[in-house]
């Protein structure tokens, strides 16, 4: 590639809520033995903005308080100035948040819409199920310890580890086919 063509990249993107209530999960258990399992009602929660790169597993990961248009504003010009040598495409699902009249999406970011009611084909959606599995069977005292667990638990995630949970084959097919066809 030239020096003045950017870098094409491809990122998967969703936001995940974070909560204090408790995950329920089955246990296993011997037979005739019921698993017991302490639950957290409290309904303090906040939301992770993430992109995730399925090939390479580069990733970009905000907290912010709500899930609405402002906050996903925030992270697309945080996204922008974090890779602004770079030409992002942003494979992303049909929120309202994402398509509100009122975003400016910056010049080095294109979206790309997933069809609608299919979160399976969101390579991210496992990065989320892997982090909150992590989260099962803990009880924590408040927001600001589930937060320091939730970080703990993303900066132990190598780019080789991401890879291996978002690394769909038919995303990285496709885009190696078009890498190689330029």
């Amino acid at each position: 590639m030239s020096d003045d063509k950017k870098n094409v990249k491809l990122f998967t993107q969703d936001e995940s809520r974070i909560g204090l209530m408790s995950p329920m999960r089955r246990r296993i258990t011997a037979k005739g033995i019921k698993p017991i399992q302490t639950v957290d009602f409290r309904f303090e929660n906040y939301y992770l903005y993430g992109a995730v790169e399925p090939i390479s597993g580069d990733r970009f990961i905000l907290e912010m308080p709500y899930l609405n248009s402002d906050c996903f504003q925030v992270f697309v010009n945080e996204l922008s100035s974090y890779y602004r040598e770079d030409f992002v495409i942003l494979l992303l699902d049909n929120s309202s948040t994402h398509k509100a009249k009122k975003l400016i999406i910056p010049d080095n970011i294109v979206l790309l819409f997933l069809p609608p009611y299919s979160p399976e084909i969101n390579p991210i959606e496992r990065l989320w199920q892997h982090v909150k599995s992590k989260l099962t069977f803990s009880l924590l005292e408040n927001l600001e310890a589930l937060k320091q667990n939730v970080a703990d638990e993303l900066l132990k995630l190598t780019d080789s580890i991401v890879a291996s949970i978002t690394g769909y084959s038919y995303i990285v097919n496709a885009v190696n086919s078009l890498m190689h066809n330029q």
